[in-house]
């Protein structure tokens, strides 16, 4: 009795559909990927600029303009606007794409050795 062996060999389109079919998850892979950095890097931004809003409204209710601009430079951000009046500082930076407000009140409270020193809190 004669008997045929063949060989099972993958034919050539099975192995392009699995091509198709990884190239397809890397895509997704990599733009999830993209969009997780932009986010992650939104996020950062809007923190640094609540922190240098924050410290350039405490310095401006101290020390006026100067010191606002100073202290926003120092945390990164540009000041976009400052308002200083009697009763404390009002202002705005930038960090990135992301912008932030904040106010402080000046005020006089006495120091230890019974002086007056100037003090700023966060509204």
């Amino acid at each position: 009795m004669l008997q045929i062996r063949t060989r099972s060999t993958p034919h050539l389109w099975a192995r392009g559909q699995a091509f198709v079919g990884v190239a397809v998850v890397l895509v997704v892979v990599a733009v999830a990927g993209l969009v997780v950095a932009q986010l992650g890097s939104a996020a950062a931004d809007r923190a640094a600029a609540r922190t240098a809003a924050d410290a350039s409204a405490l310095a401006a209710a101290v020390g006026g303009p100067a010191a606002a601009a100073e202290a926003s430079r120092r945390n990164g951000a540009e000041l976009e606007s400052v308002s200083v009046t009697s009763e404390g500082a009002e202002v705005t930076v930038r960090v990135g794409r992301a912008t932030a407000s904040a106010r402080a009140e000046a005020g006089s409270s006495p120091a230890a050795d019974g002086r007056s020193a100037t003090a700023a809190s966060l509204h």
